[in-house]
C-alpha cells in the first residue's frame, strides 16, 4: 500500500469517510454523474496508482455522495493484459481499505453467453471462473494468501443489489463470470467451452480485484454490463468500439441500480 497516497487522499477528502467503494469498467462512467459534490483526483496525483492505457477508462478517483452516503469511485482500472500484472490494482484497493472503505462494488463490460442476456442488459455476478492462468496472490508470502472463495460475493450486498433493481423495475439476472486474460476477444471454440463449463458471461477484468479485495477483508459485490454476444453466437465480428458504444446503454441502468443500492443501504459497514 502507498502511505503517500493515503495521506494525499485523506487531505483531499477533508473529513469524508466513505464505507463504499465502486470500480467502474469500460464505458461505465455514467455513475460518476450521479455523485453529488464530487472531488475528482487523477490517478497520476495518487502515488502508486496505475494509469490505464485503455480508451474508455477515465483514470481518476471521484469522492462524494450517492444520496446521503459517502462513496469513493475508481473511474477506470488497469487490466492484466496491459502490463502482464494481475496485481496492478492492489495499491488502489489497499488505499480504499485504509481510508475506511468496507464494501467494494466492481463493474465491468462483458460478453454474453446466453440468448436471454442481450447487449444492453445487466447481470449480477454470483460467482466466477478464473480461466486466465494467473492470480494476483501468486508470490505473496504467509498463510493469508490462501483466501477462501466460497462466499467471495457477499450475500447481503447481493440482496441489496437485487432489491434496488426490483424497486426500479430493472431486470437483474445473475450468473457466472469467466475471466480471460485478453486483450484479444475469445474464439468461438473458447465461447463454446465457457458455456459448457457453466459461464454466463466472459470478460477481461474484475476477478483480480475480487481476489485482492477478499485478501483485504472487503465485502464484494459485482455486476456486468453486457455489450455483445460471445464470438460465434451471431456470426458478427467483435471490437472494442462495440464495447464502448454499448456499455453506456446498460451502464445507465447499472448506475441507477447502484445509486439506489448504496443510498438505500446507508453508511453501514457490517
Amino acid at each position: 500500500m502507498s502511505a503517500e497516497a493515503v495521506e494525499v487522499l485523506a487531505a483531499r477528502l477533508n473529513g469524508l469517510v466513505p464505507r463504499h467503494g465502486v470500480v467502474l469498467g469500460s464505458g461505465l462512467g455514467s455513475l460518476v454523474e450521479a455523485v453529488r459534490d464530487p472531488v475528482c483526483i487523477p490517478y497520476a496525483e495518487l502515488p502508486g496508482f496505475p494509469v490505464s492505457s485503455v480508451s474508455g477508462h477515465a483514470g481518476e478517483l471521484v469522492a462524494g455522495h450517492l444520496g446521503a452516503v459517502p462513496v469513493l469511485v475508481l473511474s477506470g482500472r488497469v487490466h492484466y493484459y496491459e502490463r502482464g500484472d494481475a496485481n496492478a490494482m492492489r495499491v488502489p484497493l489497499a488505499v480504499l481499505k485504509a481510508i475506511g472503505v468496507r464494501s467494494l462494488i466492481l463493474t465491468n463490460s462483458a460478453g454474453s453467453l446466453r440468448e436471454d442476456l442481450p447487449p444492453g442488459s445487466v447481470m449480477r455476478i454470483s460467482d466466477h471462473i478464473n480461466f486466465s492462468g494467473t492470480n494476483p496472490l501468486i508470490g505473496r508470502d504467509g498463510d493469508d494468501r490462501f483466501v477462501d472463495m466460497t462466499t467471495a460475493y457477499d450475500a447481503g450486498l447481493a440482496e441489496r443489489m437485487q432489491a434496488a433493481a426490483a424497486k426500479l423495475a430493472i431486470p437483474l439476472p445473475h450468473g457466472v463470470y469467466m475471466w480471460f486474460s485478453g486483450p484479444n476477444f475469445e474464439t468461438p471454440a473458447e465461447i463454446r467451452m465457457a458455456r459448457i463449463l457453466g459461464a454466463d458471461a466472459v470478460g477481461m477484468s474484475t476477478v483480480p480485484e475480487v481476489l485482492i479485495a477478499r485478501l483485504l477483508g472487503l465485502r464484494v459485490a459485482a455486476a456486468s454490463v453486457i455489450t455483445n454476444f460471445g464470438a460465434g453466437m451471431t456470426g458478427l465480428a467483435l471490437s472494442h468500439h462495440e464495447t464502448k458504444d454499448m456499455a453506456p446503454i446498460g451502464g445507465r441502468r447499472l448506475a441507477d441500480i447502484l445509486t439506489e443500492m448504496i443510498a438505500a443501504g446507508g453508511d453501514d459497514h457490517e
